[in-house]
C-alpha cells in the first residue's frame, strides 16, 4: 500500500461534522498516515484543537490567521491566536496558515501584510516552519518575506499555482517547498508543465480539503482520501512510480515539520 502524508487539510471544519470519523478511516485505507491541519481564525481554533487531540498521532494542529479573515479588525483575531500559540506551544508544527490573498480586493493588503509579517516572527522566535497561503499575490509575498532570506525561516508555499517566473520567485528560498494539491489535475493546469523544474525534494503534496477536488472527484466536497490521485498525476508527470514520489514527499513533510 501506498503511504502518503497529507500536508494541508481542514477536516476540522463544519463540512465534516457529519461523517469526520468515516472520513479519517477513508483516508487510513487510502494510505494516508499523516494530516496536517492549519488553523483559519480565531473561531476555528477549539475545534482543530478538539479534533487533532482525538486524533493524537494522526491530525497535527498548526496555529495561524488566515489572509481572507485580516480585517479592520484583525488585531483582536491575531492576540487570540498569538495566546493559543504561545499557550500550547509543544502542540503545534506549523505557524499556518498565513500569508496574503488579493484575490477579491486589496482593501486591507496592508494589513494582511503586516499580520503575515508578525507571524513570521513568531515562527522564529519559537523555531517553527510556516505555511504561506498566496492568492493573486506573489510579488507581495516575495517583499514580506525578502529581509528574512538569510534567516532560519522555513516554511511550505501552500498550493502553489503560478508560472515558471512565480516558481523560480519561490525557490529562491532555499528552506521552503512547494505545495501540490488536486489543482494538477484540472484540464487546464499548467502544473504539469511546470513540476519538472522543481526538484523533488522540494515538493509536499495536500488536499486543502474540503476544497480544490482533484479529478475525478471535481465537484465534491474534498477529503484526504483523494490525495491519491493528486499523487498519481504528479508521479505521471515526474515519470516516477508513485511509491517513490510518495516516499520522497513524506519524507520531505516529515523533515518539514518535525513530526
Amino acid at each position: 500500500m501506498l503511504r502518503i502524508i497529507d500536508t494541508h487539510s481542514h477536516l476540522f471544519t463544519e463540512e465534516f461534522d457529519a461523517d469526520r470519523t468515516t472520513v479519517l478511516k477513508r483516508a487510513k485505507e487510502e494510505g494516508v498516515t499523516r494530516v496536517y491541519m492549519p488553523n483559519i481564525d480565531e473561531t476555528t481554533i477549539d475545534r482543530l484543537l478538539q479534533v487533532c487531540e482525538d486524533n493524537s498521532g494522526y491530525c497535527f494542529p498548526m496555529m495561524g490567521l488566515h489572509p481572507t479573515s485580516v480585517n479592520g479588525h484583525y488585531e483582536i483575531a491575531l492576540q487570540q491566536v498569538h495566546q493559543c500559540l504561545m499557550t500550547h506551544r509543544e502542540r503545534f508544527v506549523a505557524v499556518g496558515e498565513i500569508g496574503l490573498d488579493l484575490y477579491w480586493d486589496d482593501t486591507y493588503l496592508k494589513q494582511q501584510m503586516e499580520a503575515f509579517d508578525r507571524q513570521i516572527r513568531w515562527a522564529l522566535e519559537l523555531d517553527l516552519p510556516i505555511v504561506v497561503h498566496c492568492r493573486k499575490a506573489i510579488q507581495y509575498i516575495y517583499k514580506v518575506l525578502f529581509p528574512y532570506k538569510n534567516t532560519a525561516l522555513r516554511g511550505i508555499f501552500h498550493s502553489f499555482t503560478g508560472d515558471p517566473e512565480e516558481a523560480e520567485l519561490m525557490l529562491q528560498f532555499e528552506r521552503f517547498m512547494i505545495g501540490v494539491n488536486g489543482i494538477v489535475t484540472f484540464k487546464k493546469s499548467a502544473l504539469p508543465t511546470i513540476l519538472p523544474r522543481i526538484p523533488v525534494e522540494r515538493l509536499v503534496l495536500e488536499t486543502d480539503a474540503p476544497y480544490l477536488t482533484p479529478v475525478p472527484h471535481r465537484g465534491e466536497r474534498n477529503e484526504s482520501a483523494y490525495i491519491r490521485y493528486t499523487l498519481m498525476r504528479v508521479a505521471e508527470v515526474l515519470d516516477v512510480t508513485p511509491e517513490e514520489l510518495a516516499g520522497q514527499t513524506s519524507a520531505n513533510a516529515v523533515r518539514m515539520f518535525g513530526a
